[in-house]
């Protein structure tokens, strides 16, 4: 059997591999990457040469930079702006702002990135204006969609277009070149949706909705009392507790009044040796006691504003809240704890004790399986001592954070990273994995995230699918398998043109993409176009501008992407549901790709 024959075969066994869907698409990637080493199709640096390409690298850093910017709230932030602006009588003012906001996100952090952080605002958004979910979140992929032709960032497609290019000889996409055929896709789809989406979307919502963080600090403030009855003091310059140790602050001659935690200026514990200005002191009992003994240690306390003041100082950029549970057999139970104690790290406050939904205000509790405790400590401290098995977290602290602190801590390095990692993708002066190497390595080093947290961003389901499938490309192009397909296409179209073959191309990718990954489309439909496009003496650049437009057209089934499998059940959808309104936007992309592409990028 030939090396084309060979090459045909494990092309066709990765693709019915992909749509019967039955093993895991990193497997078959690898499967097809060791069938081509094992047939002697490709020595074994090339059949394994795409995990270590640059571009493979360049995607990963991308998650990383995504995951910087969602873990500091700049996604937080973008969501609630829309919610304040959004507005509730206009459904195209919300369509409009949504589908904006969420193609900007897509340009500069992924597909995948920018619908899972907006994708609980959205449904939030819905429950509140009393809108259907379904008639939001659909319109919300499909402009995502269309948005990851914004820039070279948006989707690894872009990425594999652009090298593609380099390889041809013909120099790689601009990091911007991308929005001339972006900015029309992307206002098409805008006008299909608003005209006539609510027409073709259902009006559902689905039985699993992603939980609202927004208001979570009130929520755990109001649950275990901390509204009622709990204060918090700021220390002033004058009072006598600055330079003293925290044994200083005596409640005893205040009866009623107990001292809960100090607070150190910024969120967390109190870590110092002694109290400064502009440290906190949490504690509880009467109102007027409580103002008695303010005033008397000259510290800060505005009684009117108390719930508020006291939600602020342990809910901020800084610090915040958790709820934990203890599991049966916990190491934990027949353990001694009290409100105000610091956990054994010294990096947590123990707020408030629960045992079945009871406030347990002794001096000491005695812990048993299924009491509840609030923590309170930095977000960093949370995130580092609740992977305790002795307690069950209720809600992810890293959750929480992202959805409910608006620009928190590192918010600003983290956009300055991503401005400059922008900057340098679009002057070119570095190459791309260069620039994206060095805003994920900023955002460890600038502490945004973690080197775990940096692991933990990408996903390595996409990185590994991209190279284990590029070697199929490498061979389609060295045994003559892409040339042989190309012919085959131009045979097809005959005499038509090149319109005719960027037609051809359109319909190939836009029908393997609704089945497989757009990425391993992409990948299987490269070769083939560059090579059709040098057999009929045409500039391969139209063509691989029209696969990258083809492969983002992925909107007739749920399974065509993640991101449309994403909203599935929280928008109630059923298969059939995606291709009434993606069918009207796969002609306008078809459009696009076919007569558009080649105005500005010329055959």
């Amino acid at each position: 059997m030939s090396s084309i024959a060979i090459t045909g075969a494990i092309i066709l066994g990765a693709v019915v591999l992909f749509v019967w869907n039955r093993l895991p698409v990193v497997l078959v990637a690898l499967m097809t990457s060791l069938a081509l080493f094992a047939t002697g199709v490709l020595p074994i640096e090339d059949a394994l040469g795409g995990l270590g390409d640059p571009a493979v690298i360049f995607i990963a850093t991308l998650f990383i930079v995504s995951a910087g910017l969602e873990a500091t709230g700049v996604t937080a932030w973008a969501g609630q702006l829309l919610i304040a602006k959004a507005g509730e009588e206009s459904r195209a003012r919300l369509l409009i702002l949504t589908m904006s906001l969420v193609a900007l996100l897509t340009a500069l952090i992924s597909v995948n990135g920018a619908v899972a952080a907006l994708l609980p605002v959205v449904v939030v958004i819905a429950v509140r204006l009393k809108r259907a979910p379904s008639q939001l979140l659909m319109p919300l992929v499909f402009s995502a969609h269309a948005g990851s032709m914004l820039a070279l960032t948006g989707t690894p497609v872009n990425v594999l277009v652009s090298n593609a290019a380099i390889d041809a000889g013909l120099g790689r996409f601009g990091f911007f070149e991308f929005t001339l055929v972006g900015i029309p896709l992307l206002l098409g789809t805008m006008a299909i949706i608003i005209l006539f989406g609510e027409r073709l979307l259902p009006q559902t919502s689905g039985p699993t909705i992603p939980s609202d963080f927004s208001r979570h600090a009130m929520t755990l403030v109001e649950q275990y009392g901390l509204s009622n009855g709990a204060f918090q003091m700021r220390v002033r310059a004058s009072s006598p507790y600055v330079g003293n140790p925290p044994e200083a602050v005596d409640v005893a001659p205040f009866p009623g009044l107990q001292l809960v935690s100090i607070q150190q200026n910024g969120g967390g514990p109190l870590r110092r040796t002694t109290i400064a200005e502009g440290d906190y002191l949490i504690l509880r009992g009467d109102a007027e006691t409580a103002a008695t003994f303010a005033t008397q240690k000259h510290l800060a306390f505005r009684q009117e504003e108390a719930a508020s003041d006291l939600q602020e100082t342990l809910f901020n950029r800084n610090s915040g809240l958790a709820e934990v549970v203890i599991p049966p057999r916990s190491g934990m139970i027949g353990s001694s704890v009290f409100p105000g104690m610091v956990t054994e790290s010294g990096d947590l406050i123990i707020m408030a004790v629960q045992r079945q939904g009871a406030d347990l205000d002794t001096a000491a509790v005695t812990l048993e399986a299924g009491d509840t405790l609030l923590l309170q400590g930095t977000w960093k401290a949370l995130d580092l001592h609740l992977n305790d098995p002795n307690v069950l977290v209720v809600n992810s602290p890293e959750l929480v954070r992202r959805q409910a602190i608006p620009l928190g801590a590192g918010a600003k390095p983290a956009i300055a990273i991503l401005v400059a990692m922008v900057i340098l993708l679009a002057t070119g002066f570095v190459p791309p994995a260069i620039a994206g190497l060095l805003a994920a390595g900023a955002m460890v080093l600038t502490g945004v995230l973690t080197v775990d947290q940096s692991f933990r961003a990408i996903n390595w389901t996409t990185v590994v699918l991209v190279g284990a499938m590029m070697p199929l490309s490498t061979a389609m192009d060295e045994t003559g398998a892409a040339s042989l397909l190309a012919e085959g296409l131009v045979y097809a179209v005959g005499d038509a043109g090149p319109f005719a073959l960027l037609a051809g191309l359109f319909l190939l990718t836009a029908i393997l993409g609704q089945l497989i990954s757009n990425t391993a489309t992409a990948l299987i439909v490269i070769p083939i176009g560059v090579a059709a496009a040098n057999s009929i003496g045409v500039s391969p650049r139209p063509v691989l501008m029209s696969v990258a437009v083809a492969a983002a057209a992925a909107f007739l089934t749920p399974i065509a992407t993640p991101t449309n499998l994403m909203v599935m059940a929280p928008g109630g959808y059923k298969f059939g549901d995606y291709w009434k309104l993606g069918l009207p936007l796969l002609i306008w992309f078809f459009i696009i790709a076919t007569f558009y592409v080649p105005l500005i990028w010329r055959f």
